[in-house]
């Protein structure tokens, strides 16, 4: 089973914010892929489905943004799920926003959701699709930044982001998640 586990924040309160991006794109591939998030364990909101002949799961972690890691572990652990077959989607403040960047690998690079997740999952070995928020100007503190909702200027940006994702979601259906790297991060 693929596990794709988007990242961000519960509540109406930050529903659209750049911190959820991850669970926006979790939201437009449980519509996609018609897979409804009914399920509720392990401080998470998942569901499961097949799609193109793979069983996937989506899941968004209900512990906030800085424990998700407390959410994935356990899943992954009751579902048999080996690591390799995790994908991480999140907000990143070091990319424009609207770009994605995949990875196979690496470190948390600042980003509380990923520290959790390495601390929980013991290693720093999953894949990621990190989608970017930029970053904020005229001395905006990051906290309050990504606690922020998408300006009208970044909103379509984001949605194409989104969409890219989800593309890039669906070919690691197919094909090796290094293969779609190549593939994804080359276009502009």
């Amino acid at each position: 089973m693929l596990v794709f586990a988007g990242l961000g924040n519960p509540g109406k309160t930050y529903e659209k914010t750049r911190h959820n991006v991850g669970f926006m794109t979790i939201d437009e591939l449980s519509k996609e892929w018609n897979i409804a998030l009914d399920k509720t364990k392990f401080n998470g909101q998942y569901g499961i489905g097949f799609v193109s002949g793979r069983k996937v799961l989506l899941v968004k972690p209900l512990t906030y943004m800085n424990l998700s890691g407390e959410c994935l572990r356990p899943l992954l652990d009751y579902y048999e799920i080996p690591i390799e077959n995790l994908k991480v989607i999140y907000d990143d403040l070091d990319l424009p926003a609207g770009k994605i960047r995949l990875r196979v690998k690496g470190s948390a690079g600042g980003h509380n959701g990923i520290k959790s997740m390495i601390q929980h999952l013991g290693t720093s070995d999953f894949h990621r699709i990190r989608i970017g928020i930029g970053r904020p100007v005229n001395g905006m503190k990051i906290v309050d930044y990504v606690l922020g909702a998408f300006t009208a200027d970044e909103e379509p940006a984001i949605q194409e982001a989104v969409q890219k994702t989800v593309k890039a979601c669906e070919a690691s259906l197919e094909k090796p998640f290094l293969e779609v790297m190549n593939e994804f991060n080359a276009k502009v």
